[in-house]
């Protein structure tokens, strides 16, 4: 097993992406190692060792959600754990129909399995969401009620923004479709919710080796879309890691000794950020301000390179995520963010751990404002506002070639020196441009008038194109925006 840290570093705000092992794991894998190495499935000495192990933890695991144990299994990632709930839900129903109805914001493994599940002949029902990530019970009930749906997936709380979504109101009104849950933040200060069928979580999460867990009630039919074995009542493929699965038992059984007090207090560091953050210029907190982690904070900060405020962020000594597509070498912007509307360049995600104290926070607190000022000002000057024709076309900003978030820049800065009245053309071949603009003219007040496929060669606008999503990827697209203050 690799070293660690004896325990989890003042700066790391990053905990939703997965934190240090814990103490307790670590004792816990390294006195399993002796005598968890065997195969459990095997009847002999050094087997049922294991078998006994694996069972001890499986018992804490179900203590722990209120489960019994034979609910519980063990698999080798949070991924595969939340990829197998999704497809063994829908592969056990299959007689019953293709589709897959799941929220716009699940996670991408989530999304992934989806899309695999739809190459081979299957159907994919997304359902949107609010300005605040949050699903509608109603709209999502009313898409698991169509024919056909063979699964319903729905995650307690997102990832991203930390919106609890309404599990156990959809739950409540399923017939027989199963709810597939992804619990895995959720679980680290609270419980699996009531209704979920069939669920999964990372043990990462709350300070556990890779391990995935896999929840499926009693009564709920589930077929893994793989060759059947025998480990884990049959949900998984190959032998079990037994130190790894007491590791993630212990360090559950640690972190929820305290985890209501833990909650109470991150939550009141995160609300007093909250307060100071309201006084930054260009700032937004994104995610439902009430139903929400208590751990976790999301900010859109205006005209910022995500990559280049979390280096110095690093450097102050703070370790935070983006949900920026700078930060991807893709560029490809957020889908959780961009389902909301939301800016995808510019995020950053707290997530707090236990340790941190209210001490880190005001740290980071004070930290932010000169960060965002170092950052703001490594921006590459604006692009050139060009005067376009006087009869039909708007003056042009010319934002092809340039990454997030230039053209919102360029389109911040060009946009006063117009009248107000007056529109502006924006040329982007930015696949987070659509989004992000469209989010910004919302923000500022302003009209986003209407958004096309740029003319091949000479980058104008066609004539008379019918108007496309702003949400919508082209390699080059015109944004028309008039100016209103």
């Amino acid at each position: 097993m690799p070293s660690v840290q004896p325990s989890d570093p003042a700066g790391y705000f990053d905990a939703a992406a997965g934190r240090p092992l814990h103490p307790v794991a670590v004792q816990a894998w390294q006195a399993a190692a002796e005598d968890g190495w065997a195969d459990p499935g095997k009847l002999a000495g050094p087997s049922r060792r294991s078998a006994l192990l694996l069972d001890a933890a499986r018992e804490t695991v179900a203590e722990a959600f209120g489960l019994a144990p034979d609910e519980v299994s063990f698999l080798p990632s949070g991924v595969h754990a939340l990829q197998s709930a999704v497809l063994g839900a829908a592969y056990a129903r299959r007689a019953r129909g293709a589709r897959i109805v799941h929220s716009a914001v699940e996670h991408s493994a989530v999304l992934h399995a989806i899309q695999w599940h739809v190459r081979r002949g299957g159907l994919a029902v997304p359902v949107g969401v609010d300005a605040h990530g949050k699903v509608s019970a109603s709209e999502f009930l009313a898409a698991v009620n169509a024919p056909g749906t063979a699964a319903a997936v729905l995650q307690a709380a997102n990832h991203e923004v930390g919106t609890r979504q309404p599990v156990e109101a959809v739950a409540a009104q399923l017939r027989d479709v199963p709810l597939v849950v992804d619990v895995g933040h959720q679980v680290v200060f609270g419980a699996v919710p009531d209704g979920a069928d069939i669920a999964a979580a990372d043990a990462r999460l709350w300070g556990g080796p890779g391990l995935g867990i896999l929840i499926v009630r009693r009564g709920r039919s589930f077929e893994p879309p793989f060759p059947r074995e025998d480990p884990e009542f049959g949900r998984s493929a190959g032998v079990p890691d037994v130190p790894a699965a007491v590791a993630a038992a212990a360090a559950l059984r640690a972190v929820r000794m305290d985890r209501e007090a833990d909650a109470v207090r991150l939550a009141g560091y995160l609300d007093d950020l909250r307060r100071q953050i309201a006084q930054f210029p260009d700032a937004v907190v994104l995610g439902d301000p009430v139903d929400r982690l208590p751990h976790l904070l999301t900010l859109s900060l205006l005209h910022v390179d995500g990559q280049v405020l979390l280096d110095g962020l690093e450097r102050s000594g703070f370790i935070v995520s983006s949900g920026s597509s700078c930060t991807s070498d893709t560029l490809t912007p957020s889908h959780v963010l961009v389902a909301m509307g939301a800016l995808t360049t510019g995020n950053i995600r707290i997530s707090l751990h236990p340790g941190v104290n209210a001490r880190a926070v005001e740290r980071f607190a004070q930290a932010l404002p000169s960060v965002l000022a170092d950052a703001r000002a490594q921006l590459p000057g604006a692009a050139p506002l060009q005067a376009g024709p006087q009869t039909t076309t708007p003056n042009v900003v010319d934002s092809r070639g340039r990454r997030c978030p230039l053209p919102v820049l360029d389109l911040a800065r060009a946009l006063p020196l117009i009248d107000v009245g007056t529109e502006l053309l924006v040329l982007a071949d930015d696949p987070a441009a659509g989004s992000d603009i469209e989010a910004w003219c919302r923000m500022r007040g302003q009209e986003l008038v209407d958004v096309r496929p740029a003319a091949p060669d000479t980058g104008q606008p066609p004539g008379t194109p019918a108007a496309v999503p702003a949400t919508a990827a082209r390699s080059e697209t015109a944004f028309r925006v008039r100016r209103l203050s």
